[in-house]
């Protein structure tokens, strides 16, 4: 089981929506092009299930405060929801106690760069990226390069740490937590770039940018933050 870093700023996306847990301090930071439809204060007023509508901000949020909602995002279809921001009274406790509900598993891969376009491939009827669990006291940036060659035949180099992701599932009545970090890297050879078909790729493509986005409508709000945070679009606030 993974452990949380308190400094390190977390996106969770629940049902493909974000929910981001950031500090007071990088609250009080947060650029001028993001707005909220409705700001809830935890000290104030109790948090409910018809408050979850558009960009929402929740300020002194407790582990209590952070349980509900994450109960709320897990058994209520949502449909007016668009993202969370959490900002905590303590950041590091919150996080303790997601940790004592889920069950961490680690994960990592690459957005491999060629001749200015990356990588993108069609997964289970989504445009996606390379990525997949960590094998027994495997690191992330190994594991990142492995899953890239596995997954796509693609042989690469790695270049820096582009972000981390997490997302929760059930798997066997288990609630899973799981923590992605992601890299950029350079090709190094796809002569033998091929799809892994039992893993339910279906097509390997070398896109641009805009290409990229016009694919991406067909994709999970995961991978577009991947995708800006590569780009420069997306700044962790932390």
């Amino acid at each position: 089981m993974s452990s949380f870093t308190p400094q390190t700023p977390m996106i969770i996306f629940i049902k493909d929506r974000p929910v981001r847990i950031i500090s007071e301090k990088a609250a009080q930071k947060l650029p001028n092009r993001v707005t909220f439809d409705k700001i809830i204060d935890a000290h104030l007023e109790m948090l409910k299930v018809a408050s979850l509508k558009g960009h929402i901000l929740i300020l002194n949020a407790t582990p209590i405060t952070a349980e509900k909602l994450f109960h709320f995002l897990n058994n209520f279809e949502l449909s007016q929801l668009q993202s969370i921001y959490l900002v905590p009274k303590d950041k590091e406790a919150v996080e303790k106690r997601l940790k004592k509900i889920f069950t961490v598993v680690k994960a990592a891969g690459g957005i491999v760069a060629k001749d200015d376009k990356f990588l993108m491939m069609f997964r289970r009827g989504v445009w996606d990226l390379p990525k997949g669990k960590l094998d027994d006291g495997e690191r992330s940036k190994k594991a990142a390069l492995r899953e890239v060659e596995e997954e796509t035949g693609v042989k690469a180099e790695l270049i820096e740490k582009t972000c981390t992701t997490w997302h929760t599932y059930t798997q066997n009545n288990q609630r899973i937590l799981k923590r992605t970090k992601w890299y950029s890297m350079r090709c190094v050879d796809d002569t033998q770039m091929t799809p892994q078909h039992d893993e339910g790729i279906e097509q390997l493509v070398w896109m641009d940018e805009a290409e990229a986005r016009k694919a991406m409508v067909n994709s999970f709000s995961s991978i577009r933050y991947v995708v800006d945070c590569y780009l420069g679009q997306e700044v962790d606030v932390d």
